[in-house]
């Protein structure tokens, strides 16, 4: 699921910052509420992204306090344009299976 949750974070990030458990809510809302994404694999997701610099963050504050907040970055957008792109192309192929199995 590694690349998955790379593209879910990458592409949830595209609707701007946020910190981790936003991020964590905002997929799990955009997604119909079927994906629950646990802290213990986004947080190292989001630290090999930044690692990679797809992903920046910074240090904020708001009213729960101190928070790291994440954001794409200009390499980022561009790796999410890149993985929309092959993910269109394999729900494709994986339809047309599905759809000659029916």
């Amino acid at each position: 699921m590694n690349g998955q949750l790379d593209l879910l974070l990458l592409g949830s990030l595209g609707a701007g910052e946020t910190h981790g458990y936003a991020l964590i809510a905002r997929i799990h809302e955009r997604s119909g509420e079927r994906l629950e994404l646990q802290e213990g694999s986004v947080y190292p997701a989001l630290h090999k992204l930044e690692a990679t610099g797809w992903v920046a963050s910074r240090w904020a504050q708001d009213a729960g306090g101190r928070r790291r907040v994440y954001a794409l970055t200009t390499p980022g957008l561009t790796e999410l344009a890149r993985r929309i792109e092959e993910w269109k192309g394999f729900s494709t192929a994986v339809w047309g299976v599905l759809g000659a199995a029916s």
